[in-house]
């Protein structure tokens, strides 16, 4: 069982029979009152974000969740298939919802972590940083840059990204998948 101490961002636990990730955690003491946990977390089963204020007397049972390795095939309206790594036959989907928060950033043969609760396999992960292609560029607007300037470009994967003004379009750069934003450029176009 696992307690409100345990409740540490990226730990896994069942709420109401369901499976859940943590992604933030606040102590909060107020004058007179017993202190709380306040938390954020996202269910694995649909992908949904939820806030919740936990007591000190609350306990959890840490999800059994296993990590595999996939491949990401390609997507067809709101159907998102991966293989396994290994034996492309092992094929499944899963609902737009499920990667709603991921699937800007899935391109076709992209390595990712599948997490297995129960023997099914309910969510992927992606990995932390990710190079991506530049597809759309505007130019960079000389002027006031003094406090570094930024443009909007268009990555591989559809998504749009805000980049430095020297980025142009067939630039290769890295984005942080978990915020969504640039870390640098890795190559240049030539």
């Amino acid at each position: 069982m696992l307690s409100i101490s345990d409740l540490k961002s990226g730990v896994y636990f069942i709420l109401n029979g369901q499976p859940h990730e943590v992604l933030e955690t606040h102590h909060l003491k107020m004058q007179q009152r017993r202190p709380v946990l306040q938390t954020r977390f996202r269910n694995l089963l649909n992908g949904k974000i939820l806030e919740q204020n936990f007591q000190q007397s609350d306990t959890f049972e840490e999800a059994d969740i296993e990590k595999t390795k996939v491949k990401y095939l390609y997507n067809h309206r709101v159907e998102f298939w991966f293989s396994d790594q290994n034996d492309p036959s092992k094929r499944f989907r899963l609902e737009e919802s499920t990667v709603e928060h991921i699937k800007n950033f899935l391109k076709a043969n992209t390595v990712l972590e599948a997490l297995k609760f129960n023997g099914d396999i309910i969510n992927v992960e992606l990995p932390v940083k990710m190079d991506f292609l530049v597809t759309e560029s505007p130019p960079g607007i000389k002027g006031d840059t003094a406090q570094g300037g930024t443009k909007q470009v268009k990555i591989e994967s559809g998504a749009t990204i805000n980049v430095p003004l020297f980025i142009n379009e067939g630039d290769t750069i890295r984005i942080n998948t978990q915020t969504g934003q640039y870390t640098e450029r890795v190559e240049k176009s030539r």
